[in-house]
């Protein structure tokens, strides 16, 4: 069975349920995670899309992602949608990523030559705003200078990674083609507004949809990944399925989750993120079921 497909909001491009999150393949800058070599980047990249993932997401910030994937990936663009992010700066100290953002029209502009250059590409899919506040988005014309880009053509569509207590109020500008959402069912705060912004047009990409895996095998913080057991969602799990792969499925049964970025290096999670993909959602009831226990353990939308 190959992955399920989705059409992103009003963009119209049919994506793979399932993404790549490439802020894992950042090099040797460690930001949180493990470093990546340059062997192991041409690998994990290439195995993506050979597995018939046609979605990949990074950003100007990401240490060598971009790059990355212009080495390793140019000469397959027409396999893939890339999207990436501005407002980004490539400023660090030692083993751990420093990355304020600058929220101007030549930092933008030289945000998105770089990545043109970096990734061996005339154009990106999609770029977005990297988690700006509403106030600095509206006071520095920043939707201005997407919607400048967009007409020149290095930009096919525009959106924005964002939280509350900003999303709401990005949804109601209705300028925006795109939107990046942290969920999972360990992270139901922005369940509601995903369904928002859907049903207002815009494509939803999930990020965070396997809150990093379970502590262990993934990375995962061990605070947030003790709801599982506090809901008794291992009693929901199908015979042999992990708890990662649970909350995976969980994430695509989301009615608007038109695609869920999940990053790793490791090609044996990538395969086993691709099965538990081809499965698809969780049945309806099941659904149901881990979003009541869920609810009762305090773990709900806004």
């Amino acid at each position: 069975m190959a992955l399920s497909k989705r059409i992103l909001g009003r963009t119209g491009l049919e994506v793979t349920q399932l993404g790549f999150g490439a802020m894992e393949v950042r090099g040797e800058r460690i930001w949180g995670g493990r470093p990546c070599s340059d062997e192991e980047a041409d690998t994990i990249l290439n195995a993506v899309v050979d597995s018939g993932i046609n979605f990949i997401d990074t950003a100007n910030d990401y240490g060598k992602s971009e790059l990355y994937i212009g080495q390793f990936l140019a000469k397959r663009r027409s396999e893939y949608y890339i999207a990436t992010k501005c407002g980004c700066s490539m400023q660090y100290a030692g083993d751990h990523d420093e990355t304020p953002h600058y929220w101007t029209r030549e930092n933008i502009m030289r945000n998105i030559a770089d990545s043109l250059q970096k990734m061996r590409t005339s154009y990106v899919d999609i770029l977005q705003l990297h988690n700006p506040d509403a106030e600095t988005t509206e006071k520095n014309g920043l939707v201005d200078i997407l919607l400048e880009l967009k007409k020149s053509g290095v930009v096919r569509h525009i959106g924005c990674s964002s939280t509350s207590p900003h999303l709401a109020k990005y949804i109601s500008w209705g300028v925006f083609d795109v939107f990046q959402i942290p969920y999972s069912a360990l992270e139901r705060q922005h369940e509601n507004l995903i369904s928002q912004a859907a049903q207002a047009g815009a494509g939803i990409i999930i990020r965070g949809g396997v809150a990093r895996g379970e502590p262990g095998s993934g990375l995962g913080g061990q605070d947030r990944w003790a709801k599982f057991e506090k809901a008794k969602l291992d009693e929901l799990l199908e015979s042999g399925e992990s708890r990662t792969a649970f909350l995976l499925r969980f994430t695509l049964s989301h009615p608007h989750c038109d695609t869920t970025i999940v990053g790793t290096v490791n090609p044996a999670h990538h395969a086993e993120n691709v099965a538990v993909a081809t499965k698809g959602p969780l049945p309806a009831d099941v659904y149901a079921e881990a979003k009541k226990r869920l609810d009762a353990v305090g773990e709900r939308p806004e």
